[in-house]
């Protein structure tokens, strides 16, 4: 665990993300508690952690959509209002009537909305960013599909497209394979890889196998942080985490999996 606050300038550059001594309470709960968090351009960091551990607040806190009990964050060495435009997100779940006529490259230029606001019109520079985006995902050739027509891994990679049309630095993924077929998954976290060679990614699972198979460091969240700058963490950390015990199993990757208990 860091226990002891990060010293901002102990390394070169200002780091995407940087996260002191932070606190943040929800009606009156204290959900997380002294997190210290260095995040580096171009890291790709796996959070898992219990169910109502903080995971989800972590992310709305660094998009600044949370007010901090105490503490600081900055997003690329400004405040996370601030540095906002550069922060793409997929939420936890993206709820639509699936029956709307609207197509696959539609939702994308919804993304557009930080660049031109709500009521700003399109231009031909924001169809081409959307025509960029959705191919980038591999989905150019469903653009002009309706989005309740495709399946789940399908409109998860249109999703990805809309939180990155406009050109964000770092990508917050909140669950982003839940619902999506096995296959379909490793396609998909296949495409995250592509995707941290351009920009840097946080993303919350509560698949530890998947998230020790597929990002370059992990982090655990149950009210207070876990974390040692690497891609293992200390069966100590997930057990004080997740309150039970846990063990190593190796099968071709090894990690981390929960036993049996009350």
């Amino acid at each position: 665990m860091v226990g002891a606050a990060l010293m901002k300038g102990d390394q070169a550059g200002d780091p995407a993300v940087y996260i002191e001594d932070l606190s943040v309470k929800i009606d009156g709960r204290r959900v997380l508690e002294e997190v210290n968090l260095r995040i580096r351009e171009g890291e790709f960091l796996g959070v898992i952690g219990p169910n109502g551990g903080g995971k989800t607040t972590l992310l709305r806190a660094i998009l600044g959509l949370i007010k901090p009990e105490r503490g600081r964050i900055e997003v690329f060495g400004k405040s996370p209002e601030a540095a906002r435009r550069q922060i793409g997100y997929l939420p936890q779940k993206s709820l639509f009537d699936q029956k709307f006529p609207i197509s696959a490259l539609e939702v994308v230029m919804m993304g557009r909305y930080a660049v031109r606001g709500i009521f700003g019109r399109y231009t031909a520079q924001d169809f081409e960013a959307a025509r960029k985006a959705i191919s980038l995902v591999g989905m150019a050739d469903y653009a002009d599909r309706e989005i309740g027509s495709l399946s789940g891994g399908q409109q998860q990679r249109v999703f990805v497209a809309r939180a990155i049309v406009s050109s964000p630095r770092l990508l917050l993924l909140d669950e982003p394979a839940s619902g999506i077929d096995s296959a379909m998954q490793i396609e998909f976290y296949e495409l995250l890889g592509e995707l941290n060679k351009r920009l840097t990614i946080i993303m919350v699972s509560h698949d530890i196998s998947a998230i020790s198979a597929h990002v370059k460091k992990v982090a655990c969240v149950s009210r207070k942080l876990y974390y040692h700058d690497s891609k293992e963490l200390l069966a100590e950390d997930i057990e004080e985490a997740y309150h039970c015990p846990v063990e190593m199993i190796a099968h071709g990757i090894p990690h981390r999996v929960l036993r049996p208990h009350d």
